[in-house]
């Protein structure tokens, strides 16, 4: 229970108290300075506290994202404030400071003051954006009466309604989702039902869509297609439901964030099995899906992390853009050709129901492929001609995402922590991991000339991340580095040629790839990177790409395989474990993605 401080005498007629108990607040009256500071001592420190002025007029939701939202410490909204336990201290202070010594005659305005005493006390008080949403104190009631009826002038459930949806979303999402899925999160809301059972059934739903598509029947992959749209209906309305309701958690942050990447990845496993069943056997291109989906978002995040606080951060291609997304149809055309996960999915889902899973994989590739190649080239273009000073906390964030081992670190060492200069880094990164795909993907299974390629690589990566990256390319490192790994994965388990070897790849490769997720979503959290054990823990990227060219090379095929297999269970149990325990703590911050994921 939250409790409400209304301060000020109750003016007749208004729905104030109506208002905020509907909200979940236990309401206080307090008729002077003096009895709203006794009344805030005498709450539980554990409760959220607001203050409201009891002349105010507005809407509902205006009140309810200026005082439920639960990503905020600190939040105010014209005529109310309020302070989650952590902030309570702070607001405590303000309203002494800003009511000591001024009586009864205090208490007009005192929410106000005490937000803008929080804001001279630099404390970051999130203002929500109301748009045409009401929220005011009136000083007269002519004033009063006009404020009423601009109050009933804007249905508020109607803009409830309408901020609940993403303000960015691809075209699929937007007019084929959409217009229907927030009734939907209403639905739900209505109901008690939380984002995250909402989310749950999400995957649950991708999952027997997987399982539709594993039976190999023209029914099943019809089922799998229909099952995986439901699938994504869903997945926008557990965020459109957090936003309708203001639910946010930070378990509904982690699982959003995870069981996207953990529905379309199950989703290519049963199209794999649904293939073997016919006969036909597309793990490979299954497996390179996955790597070029992982790969591409590795790159928006290593391009948005590089340039999350850079300076001067002007560009040429950037403008242009601009300039593009001022004529409307441009905005969604090139909303589409990146391939983002409503028209990824749709168009997976409609090619299952249509054809087979290697047409299914071939479509998928070469869309990925067109769009990776797209947004690749144009960021590469706005970082050679913006003039951008990147920051420590840039080249930290790129460090974490290269997630480089302890080999590495040796081999820094050992090279005398040299770096290279200019655009040499980026080059070491895509060099050496070249190097070792193509020692893994063009000689016979059983060679040492990958583990040669892999010690290359691990030299490549030592002088990759040597220095700070804060050069112009420099956050083309870490998808080079994915790239690399995964990819020597995938040559190696085709290679090997004994049934399993690349569905063992393919699990191994998943599990990888969360651990590469899951730091996203930290470091975006301004939480940081997995602890170091971790990461020595599972070897580094350089250690992991060495370990297998080795196991190819000293195993036969039929022992790679269980290696492989073993290899992915213990990967995925440690990471899995450190990242539960990480996201469920209290500590864990909440990140909730505004933009639709490519």
């Amino acid at each position: 229970m939250s409790t409400a401080i209304v301060t000020g005498q109750p003016v007749p007629g208004s729905s104030l108290e109506n208002d905020l108990r509907s909200l979940g607040f236990d309401v206080l009256m307090a008729a002077d300075a003096a009895e709203a500071g006794s009344r805030l001592a005498a709450v539980p420190a554990d409760r959220r506290v607001a203050l409201v002025d009891a002349g105010f007029v507005g809407h509902t939701h205006a009140l309810r994202l200026g005082l439920t939202d639960p990503r905020f410490p600190l939040a105010a909204v014209p005529g109310a404030v309020t302070a989650q336990p952590a902030a309570r201290q702070a607001l405590t202070h303000a309203l002494v400071r800003e009511t000591a010594g001024s009586g009864a005659a205090g208490v007009d305005g005192v929410p106000d003051r005490v937000a803008g005493a929080l804001g001279t006390d630099g404390a970051e008080i999130h203002r929500p954006e109301l748009g045409s949403l009401v929220a005011v104190v009136p000083a007269d009631p002519q004033t009063r009466n006009e404020a009423r009826q601009a109050v009933a002038a804007v249905d508020d459930e109607a803009v409830r309604l309408k901020s609940a949806v993403k303000s960015r979303d691809g075209f699929f999402t937007t007019f084929c989702i959409s217009p229907y899925s927030r009734y939907l999160a209403r639905w739900c809301a209505r109901r008690g039902l939380t984002p995250n059972q909402v989310t749950t059934a999400s995957l649950l739903t991708a999952l027997i869509a997987a399982g539709c598509a594993a039976t190999g029947t023209r029914a099943g992959f019809v089922a799998a297609g229909v099952l995986l749209i439901t699938s994504f209906v869903l997945d926008c309305t557990d965020g459109q439901l957090a936003r309708y309701a203001l639910k946010y958690s930070t378990l509904g942050a982690w699982l959003d964030a995870t069981f996207d990447r953990a529905k379309e990845y199950a989703y290519y496993a049963g199209l794999a099995l649904g293939a073997a069943r016919g006969g036909d056997d597309v793990w490979a291109l299954a497996l390179g899906a996955m790597v070029l989906q992982t790969c591409r978002h590795v790159v928006d995040f290593s391009f948005n992390e590089a340039n999350h606080d850079a300076t001067a951060n002007t560009s040429p291609t950037a403008a242009l853009s601009g300039r593009l997304d001022s004529v409307g149809w441009t905005v969604w055309v090139r909303r589409m050709i990146v391939l983002p996960i409503g028209e990824r999915w749709a168009m997976i889902a409609v090619l299952t129901a249509a054809t087979t899973p290697r047409i299914t994989f071939y479509v998928l590739l070469a869309g990925c492929a067109f769009a990776a190649t797209y947004t690749t080239a144009g960021r590469v273009l706005r970082s050679l001609t913006r003039k951008a000073r990147r920051t420590d906390r840039a080249a930290l964030a790129l460090a974490d995402l290269a997630d480089t081992g302890p080999l590495a670190d040796v081999a820094r060492r050992v090279l005398g922590g040299r770096g290279l200069p200019g655009l040499a880094m980026p080059a070491a990164a895509l060099l050496g991991g070249a190097a070792v795909v193509a020692c893994s993907a063009l000689t016979g299974y059983g060679s040492v000339l990958p583990v040669a390629g892999a010690l290359v690589y691990v030299l490549a990566s030592a002088l990759a991340v040597a220095r700070p990256l804060k050069g112009a390319l420099d956050w083309l490192v870490p998808p080079f580095f994915r790239a690399a790994e995964y990819g020597t994965v995938l040559a190696l388990a085709a290679k090997a040629g004994v049934n399993g070897a690349l569905p063992a790849a393919f699990g191994l490769v998943a599990a990888v790839a969360y651990h590469h997720y899951d730091t996203v979503y930290r470091i975006r959290g301004n939480a940081g990177a997995p602890p170091a054990w971790l990461v020595r823990a599972i070897g580094g990227q350089e250690g992991r790409t060495l370990l297998v060219t080795v196991l190819a090379a000293l195993l036969t095929a039929s022992q790679f395989k269980v290696a492989l297999t073993v290899l992915a269970v213990a990967v995925a149990l440690v990471v899995l474990a450190e990242s539960i325990r990480f996201w469920v703590s209290a500590g864990a911050p909440a990140v909730h993605d505004e933009g639709e994921t490519a």
